[in-house]
């Protein structure tokens, strides 16, 4: 048991977890979980962490004019993968360590994409929806056998995606800022260029971090370029896609159907688009497994321990 460190959870998953708080409270004897069943922010987040020397961080914003308010904290353990919520830089300078593990959820996260990508084909919501008002119909969809799927991001996530669409007999391609030899050797897959993925997927799944770079990277002049009976996926992160273009998208059927687990902001707020019959939206489910909820967990209390300064083991394009 750890006797020195003061550890909070501002998780909600987390912190509801039985066998997470059991672990973190056998490792550590001062544990604040969150059961406030809000997601903290602000004024009060840092009154939550006030005097915490360790954290358990989800989606919460971590920014500079937060932890200068926070002088006692010296550890973030990322619960789940995506680090856009925390400010690695400030972090860095603040002499505050980061612990992060990449790849916890994959499995969770791709099998959403292959249950959304089915979804969308095969229009499930829509007939359920017409059913739920008194039409009852069959309507002809795709099946996902066949089907030419693209992969904007080849990481963790992208590679799981990769290997469940090829046992289910798709073409698979992807594009990504590194080199993806090796694993297309390995597997079949092709890599291509940006535009090419874009105007050949039928089925275009993102699976690229939150950065400057790929902000907005689907915008309307790549959904004009992309296939109409294209499905665009997204279980990656919030603010890829211009969800105004992807609107009109959708409802002038430049494109066939769209399916997103993540929003800008959250929760949504674009209502004709999440209106649409041929969109699909979830919560922010992909990570929310309860296999992937005790992995991402056991990896942010490894990260508590085994933290390192900022920027000195995480990815590039992540930062």
């Amino acid at each position: 048991m750890n006797n020195t460190a003061s550890v909070a959870v501002l998780s909600r998953s987390f912190s509801a977890h039985e066998k997470l708080a059991a672990e973190l409270n056998r490792r550590y004897s001062d544990v604040t979980l969150n059961d406030t069943g809000r997601t903290l922010a602000g004024d009060e987040l840092v009154a939550f962490l006030q005097g915490k020397s360790h954290v358990v961080v989800a989606l919460e914003k971590i920014t500079d004019d937060i932890l200068a308010r926070l002088p006692d904290l010296k550890v973030i353990g990322k619960y789940g993968v995506g680090l856009n919520n925390v400010d690695l830089h400030a972090c860095e300078a603040r002499g505050v360590h980061v612990g992060w593990t990449g790849g916890v959820n994959r499995r969770s996260v791709a099998e959403l994409v292959i249950a959304l990508s089915i979804a969308s084909l095969r229009h499930v919501v829509r007939s359920h929806m017409e059913i739920v008002g008194g039409e009852f119909r069959q309507i002809k969809g795709r099946q996902l056998q066949g089907r030419k799927v693209g992969l904007l991001g080849c990481g963790h996530v992208g590679k799981e995606v990769a290997r469940l669409m090829l046992a289910l007999g798709c073409e698979v391609q992807a594009h990504d800022i590194r080199d993806l030899s090796e694993f297309c050797e390995e597997t079949g897959v092709k890599s291509v260029s940006l535009d090419e993925l874009v105007e050949t997927s039928e089925v275009l799944s993102l699976h690229v971090p939150f950065t400057p770079a790929t902000s907005m990277i689907i915008n309307a002049d790549r959904l004009a370029r992309m296939r109409t009976d294209a499905v665009l996926i997204n279980t990656a992160r919030g603010g890829l896609v211009d969800e105004a273009a992807l609107k009109r998208a959708l409802h002038n059927e430049n494109i066939a159907a769209a399916a997103f687990d993540v929003f800008d902001p959250e929760p949504p707020t674009n209502m004709d688009l999440l209106r649409l019959p041929n969109f699909i939206a979830t919560g922010h489910i992909g990570g929310s497994a309860e296999e992937a909820i005790f992995m991402m967990g056991m990896a942010a209390i490894e990260g508590l321990e085994n933290a390192q300064p900022a920027l000195s083991h995480i990815p590039d394009y992540l930062r």
